[in-house]
């Protein structure tokens, strides 16, 4: 049985360092970010993990590829574990979502669940095909009791959200390659065991996003 979920955000990506929503674009990672996911594979190598799940948009593949190799394990690739599609606004800076979509953007800040980025998602969407994803996972057999998840800031948010309902996002931030580990307890409920764990990068340059910021 899976007792214990590594979640882990992304490496750094040149739209990240810009303040770019990146939402489904294919970026992969910079070279910070390279440098932060071998950082981030030493770091895996030692918790016990025995499968690993990933997003597939290619900062996702770029992260995990590395945890892979030092692990000496498959990845399984799931569309459903992507950031959330941002629609229109995938390029642009907050200041120019804020600019050029007033109107819509104030929408979103008036209901952050139901709001439909246009031509993208409501964050409510991704929460449903995270945590369908999740339970896929939980029911997978012969994984061990340490897996690993690399997806995304919002994906990462809203699962956290679902199983955890005490859990607050507005209160954190993730950096990339952020470790957050969740263990199930006795009864089956899930808890924090640690958020935003970048101990890995230490003298690494770490930059943090919150859940507007994508």
């Amino acid at each position: 049985m899976i007792k214990r979920v590594i979640l882990i955000r992304t490496g750094e990506t040149e739209w990240n360092k810009h303040g770019r929503w990146q939402g489904w674009v294919a970026v992969p990672l910079n070279e910070s970010g390279r440098m932060q996911a071998a950082a981030l594979a030493r770091f895996v190598r030692h918790m016990g993990v025995s499968a690993l799940y990933a997003s597939d948009l290619q900062r996702g593949i770029d992260t995990v590829e590395p945890i892979a190799q030092a692990l000496g394990i498959a990845v399984v690739y799931d569309e459903r574990l992507r950031e959330r599609s941002v629609g229109l606004w995938q390029g642009l800076t907050l200041d120019e979502i804020k600019m050029w979509y007033a109107d819509e953007f104030a929408a979103l800040l008036e209901n952050r669940d139901s709001f439909v980025i246009p031509g993208g998602e409501a964050r409510s969407e991704v929460r449903e095909r995270v945590v369908e994803a999740f339970h896929d996972i939980m029911s997978s057999k012969d994984v061990g009791e340490t897996i690993a998840i690399i997806s995304h800031t919002t994906a990462i948010f809203t699962m956290l959200k679902e199983l955890i309902p005490a859990y607050d996002p507005p209160s954190t931030d993730l950096d990339n390659t952020s470790v957050t580990t969740i263990r199930r307890k006795d009864d089956g409920e899930w808890d924090v065991v640690a958020i935003d764990d970048v101990s890995h990068l230490d003298g690494l340059e770490v930059r943090s996003i919150g859940e507007l910021e994508n």
